[in-house]
């Protein structure tokens, strides 16, 4: 194996990063990742995994873990935001039996990917805040808060939507601001909470919700357009009066959801170009970007977690390979075209929940129409990506 006794560092404890370390280290890779928090943890949230990002997790071997922390999901519905009716039925279930949908906690998933990388041997370092990556010079050189410096010989940057490794790779570039705010929030399910994935569609807004948890909890994501700037940031805090303001003339069954929100937070949608550098191979070492470090997506198509997966899984699997060039070169070439159209996929699905007057009106009535006729049509339209199985090379 190439990277079998190399030393890799990680930057970031998140989906792809802690998937990275995993698959690297299963390969030989003496691997370690800095992860500037205190702790490995997520902020209370939900995500989805298609079952692009489930073969990634069975192939590592979570399969169970995954199906354990998970709700399988059976449909996902789309529903007209002010009366809640039904417009479009996408039964999972039944029209794609043997493909896995999850909706999970992220910490669920955070936590199964750290205790299985442990177990494999990473070393996970907390309170590592890097000031900087710089690529000039025969290796990666890091250089920490503190004024530390290290110098792995292969860096792999999965330090999110503010990526010091992007930077270095491609130089500072200023994101476009969507006009689009969400809030999310997670609060107490229903009694009868029935493992769907709603998407109520309004006139410049949309609501998602799904359970979590066994059907325990509910997971809601609110978006709405507006002018008014609001930091690319997970951690800010709303109140969650503004949110039950902007969905205000949504359906009862909405408005019983937002009733219940408490913590909420919210957060800027900016529109990021998929970097044009992913990878760089120096005198004595190489560097690699993957999930948002490389094309942070909009959350309209919930590919956010599998396309990292994806990436760490591709990653690892050609360096265990290939020579360190060719295997960045190579994980490129796969990865950019795939992501770039995801990408593009998520940025469509924004308009379509969003319209209004006539334009709305026949939207919806052509989508009730094609669930009726050819209701397998709709998903087989995605069967570009939930089909695609990067484990299988």
């Amino acid at each position: 194996m190439a990277i079998a006794g190399q030393q890799v560092t990680v930057l970031g404890a998140g989906v792809g990063g802690l998937a990275a370390a995993l698959a690297l280290a299963r390969c030989g890779a003496e691997v370690t990742v800095l992860e500037q928090a205190d702790a490995i943890r997520e902020i209370g949230a939900g995500l989805q995994i298609s079952p692009n990002g489930a073969c990634v997790l069975r192939a590592l071997g979570l399969g169970a873990a995954l199906d354990a922390a998970s709700t399988r999901a059976q449909a996902v519905e789309l529903r007209d935001g002010r009366d809640g009716a039904l417009v479009l039925r996408l039964d999972l279930a039944r029209l794609r039996p043997t493909q896995g949908y999850h909706f999970l906690h992220r910490a669920d998933l955070i936590d199964l990917l750290a205790t299985a990388a442990r177990a494999a041997g990473v070393q996970i370092r907390l309170l590592q805040k890097i000031d900087s990556v710089d690529l000039s010079g025969p290796r990666p050189r890091l250089v920490s808060a503190l004024g530390s410096q290290t110098h792995p010989a292969v860096l792999i940057g999965a330090d999110g939507l503010h990526s010091k490794t992007r930077a270095a790779l491609n130089g500072k570039t200023a994101p476009f601001f969507t006009r689009h705010v969400a809030w999310r929030c997670i609060i107490p399910a229903e009694a009868d909470a029935k493992p769907v994935a709603e998407v109520h569609m309004g006139a410049g807004r949309h609501l998602v919700s799904y359970p979590l948890r066994g059907g325990t909890l509910r997971n809601i994501v609110a978006v709405e357009e507006r002018n008014a700037w609001v930091e690319e940031s997970w951690s800010l805090r709303d109140d969650s009066m503004e949110m039950k303001l902007a969905f205000a003339d949504f359906s009862p069954r909405v408005q019983g959801w937002l009733e219940q929100a408490q913590d909420v937070y919210v957060w800027g949608l900016f529109r990021h170009p998929v970097a044009q550098n992913w990878i760089k191979t120096l005198p004595e070492g190489a560097a690699a970007i993957l999930g948002d470090a490389a094309h942070p997506t909009l959350p309209f198509l919930a590919q956010g977690a599998s396309m990292a997966l994806e990436d760490a899984w591709l990653l690892a699997d050609c360096l265990a390979k290939l020579p360190v060039a060719e295997a960045l070169a190579a994980y490129q070439a796969a990865r950019a075209p795939r992501c770039t159209r995801i990408v593009a996929a998520a940025n469509g699905n924004a308009k379509t929940y969003h319209l209004s007057g006539v334009k709305r009106s026949i939207a919806h009535t052509a989508l009730r129409l094609g669930g009726k006729i050819a209701p397998n049509l709709a998903l087989k339209r995605f069967d570009w990506l939930y089909d695609y199985d990067v484990t299988q090379g």
